[in-house]
């Protein structure tokens, strides 16, 4: 900043006159002090200003070489931070970024195309889409991937452009999925797998997000894959290979395990598939079971579709089961409380499906018990006999050895 000497030393003044300093001593007198002495007032006022800026000067110059010979003698006096501490923070956040490690990252950003994940490297690492799950998504929220999720990523490659790094969760999922899968064929289970493709020896069917293959000889229906298509089976597995990629399921085994769990007069839930005139089919835990329109209701049911539609949910009872030709026959008729239930009030018929199918299963056992007990009377020599309370057991003096003799008797009246 120019001092005042310098900005009153470009000022101009208008050329004296000599006319005006010719007057008399007398006139002199009626004059102001003379211009010189305020010139004198000014300058010496600079010149202080001057030099209180020279002393600010002079003092931040001494700071100055102070802290200038306190860094060259003791650097780190007063300083809280040291050297190892600086070592110590530099491997604290230090990892490997050797394709395959694993990381733990904040998402801070996302979009249509994928994320952005914070795993404190010296620039964020991108999350891809494909990336970003297992299954097929169209956004990576789609994934449960949104700003402050925290998980463990692992690192699949390096972009050479910003040397930032590629991450990737399908890959954790995919490893992941394979131990379930190893799992679920160690406890035999029974699992659903949506059909997605086919060739020529069998189907292609997605199983914990991965894909299976299902030949023709292990799938128990007739049907073609353009009809398997889309649909959801229950399935097995047969073999589990990860090194080689090689997942195979069966659907017979499946349906051999619910099928063996079918037995006459238990009650299940099934979907209605389909109608026609003569009943409907009703998949069963993909069995594929007949509702025989005489079987629905004891009152007559003119038309079908006034009953039930496809995609209900109803409560079937086992009639019977024909393993050979997969043949199931089903029954409502048989779970109403009275007679007309299932198409007045299905409800009430649904919620006492159990109670009267266990009615139906104790009448059952009571008819079996008496054709066992007719066939040991008249066959007293193979020693057993059947107890009034349906008890299968020895031949007791209550039934003669030689049998009863049916002339005994009187006949019976019409």
């Amino acid at each position: 900043m120019a001092s005042f000497a310098q900005q009153f030393g470009g000022l101009k003044f208008p050329p004296l006159n000599d006319d005006k300093f010719s007057t008399s001593k007398k006139n002199q007198n009626h004059y102001p002090p003379s211009r010189p002495k305020k010139t004198s007032a000014i300058s010496a006022a600079a010149v202080a200003i001057a030099n209180a800026q020279t002393r600010e000067r002079m003092k931040l110059k001494e700071m100055f070489e102070e802290a200038f010979e306190r860094c060259r003698t003791a650097p780190m006096e007063g300083v809280a931070f040291t050297v190892e501490d600086f070592y110590a923070a530099l491997d604290k956040y230090d990892f490997n970024s050797e394709l395959g490690t694993r990381v733990k990252g904040t998402v801070f950003y996302t979009d249509a195309n994928g994320a952005l994940v914070d795993i404190n490297a010296k620039s964020s690492a991108y999350l891809s889409l494909r990336d970003a799950s297992i299954h097929s998504i169209k956004h990576v929220e789609e994934a449960g991937i949104v700003p402050g999720l925290r998980e463990e990523f692992v690192i699949v490659g390096e972009n050479e452009a910003d040397d930032s790094l590629n991450v990737s969760l399908r890959s954790i999922q995919y490893d992941l999925a394979w131990e379930r899968c190893r799992q679920l064929q160690a406890e035999d289970v029974v699992v659903k797998g949506k059909i997605v493709g086919a060739n020529k020896g069998g189907v292609v069917a997605m199983v914990e997000g991965l894909r299976g293959f299902v030949p023709f000889s292990q799938i128990s229906m007739k049907s073609t894959s353009e009809e398997l298509l889309e649909k959801e089976l229950p399935l097995k597995f047969v073999e589990v290979d990860e090194e080689q990629s090689r997942l195979v399921l069966s659907n017979r085994k499946a349906m051999a395990d619910s099928q063996a769990q079918l037995g006459i007069g238990s009650v299940v839930i099934g979907t209605v598939q389909s109608l026609k005139p003569y009943g409907a089919f009703i998949d069963i835990g993909g069995i594929n079971g007949l509702l025989h329109v005489s079987q629905i209701s004891h009152d007559r049911v003119a038309d079908i579709a006034t009953v039930l539609q496809p995609g209900d949910t109803l409560k079937v009872m086992i009639l019977s089961h024909d393993r050979e030709r997969g043949r199931v026959s089903l029954s409502t008729k048989k779970l109403e409380p009275t007679p007309g239930d299932m198409i007045r009030n299905p409800k009430l018929v649904f919620e006492k499906a159990e109670e009267m199918a266990q009615t139906f299963r104790q009448r059952i056992a009571q008819a079996e018990a008496m054709a066992r007990a007719d066939m040991l009377i008249f066959q007293p020599e193979s020693g057993l006999t059947l107890s009034s309370e349906g008890i299968l057991g020895p031949l007791t003096s209550d039934l003669p050895a030689d049998g009863l003799d049916l002339s005994d008797f009187p006949p019976a009246e019409d």
